[in-house]
């Protein structure tokens, strides 16, 4: 684990850089024993960064942060590991590691994102409340950002419903910004947890909230947007999921309200699902239908296969209805690949594809 967090600590480097050189040299312990003439010719690499690794230089503070994750028993995950959340290491741009304190499952079946802004109303907090009750039979996990508004009022909802909820923050775990949700991060340590790529001593600096918008967008299979201005930080998170392939739902409401502005700006442009009760939610993601499907017969296949369409068979076979990042996950294939079978099966009436970007068998 040492040299895992060794090597975001090198100057100069990024988590694209870092997967790079891990896909070239096989673990970052090699990518440290690897010489620098070697280095130097790894695309993206150079003399400089080169340098920096082989030095050794940012050995000294990741001993430093080994020591303090294992006082605090905080997991450090890297993006090769099991446990690392699925969804997010399917993102391009995402964490090569990242430090979790909790008790969550980061692959649980269902994970949902609710932000929004920070100055929620009466409104937006209940909807938050009447969303999670009327989604907790599904045991979703809850993820949001622990800020002021919508999101503490989300993390909030989840404690009382007695839902599994992940903050995801912007500085390190060494601390808990902002300091009045104290409380509320401690209680969420009992059943869901706190996630961050920021190792400790880092404060909660301005520009690491975009970043951490990324992995609360990656980490997800929707993001619903409660009650945000047309710029801001909920907005942004939209985006990115959007980039990402996730469904966004946004709620509704008043036209002069400088607060639902950015909600019905991402309806109105189709970057996002209308929603105004949790049933909204079961439609596009397809959940309503798991109970009925659990019990159907498997369908007689009257087509022939090739060996590809097969195994994506296959692995929908054995779920009832999956979801397309565990079917690229299971299927171990390139999305572009993934997506002309799933095109060819489906014009061949071998599966159906559901609201929510799920697949089940015809």
């Amino acid at each position: 684990m040492l040299h895992n967090i060794a090597i975001t600590m090198v100057k100069g480097i990024g988590d694209i850089t870092i997967k790079s050189l891990i896909g070239y040299c096989g673990s970052a312990e090699e990518v440290f024993n690897t010489k620098q003439s070697t280095l130097e010719k790894i695309p993206g690499v150079g003399p400089k960064i080169a340098k920096n690794i082989v030095t050794h230089s940012a050995f000294e503070r990741a001993e430093q942060e080994l020591k303090f994750v294992e006082k605090f028993k905080i997991q450090p995950l890297f993006f090769t590991d099991a446990d690392y959340p699925k969804r997010l290491r399917n993102c391009n741009d995402s964490p090569v590691l990242v430090y979790f304190k909790g008790n969550a499952n980061l692959n649980n079946q269902k994970v949902i994102a609710i932000v929004g802004t920070r100055k929620a109303s009466n409104y937006g907090r209940a909807f938050c409340e009447k969303l999670i009750d009327g989604l907790k039979e599904h045991q979703p996990i809850i993820i949001s950002g622990l800020a002021y508004g919508i999101d503490v009022a989300a993390h909030k909802a989840a404690l009382a419903y007695n839902q599994s909820t992940i903050g995801v923050l912007g500085h390190g775990l060494d601390r808990i910004y902002p300091a009045l949700h104290r409380s509320v991060a401690e209680k969420m340590l009992e059943s869901g947890g706190l996630i961050t790529e920021f190792p400790s001593l880092t404060n909660p600096d301005r520009q690491n909230f975009p970043k951490r918008n990324r992995i609360i967008a990656g980490m997800v299979d929707a993001v619903i947007v409660v009650e945000a201005a047309k710029k801001g930080g909920a907005l942004i998170t939209a985006e990115i999921a959007n980039s990402y392939n996730r469904d966004v739902f946004a709620l509704p409401g008043k036209i002069d309200d400088e607060f639902s502005e950015g909600c019905n700006f991402l309806i109105k442009t189709n970057r996002a699902n209308l929603i105004t009760c949790p049933k909204d939610i079961e439609y596009i993601m397809g959940w309503q239908l798991e109970n009925t499907l659990k019990h159907k017969e498997t369908p007689k296949l009257f087509v022939e296969l090739n060996t590809d369409e097969k195994l994506i068979f296959d692995i929908i076979k054995e779920s009832s209805v999956l979801s397309i990042d565990d079917l690229q996950i299971k299927a171990n294939m390139p999305q572009s690949k993934l997506a002309m079978l799933l095109l060819s099966l489906e014009m061949q009436s071998v599966i159906i594809a559901l609201p929510g970007k799920v697949y089940r068998l015809n």
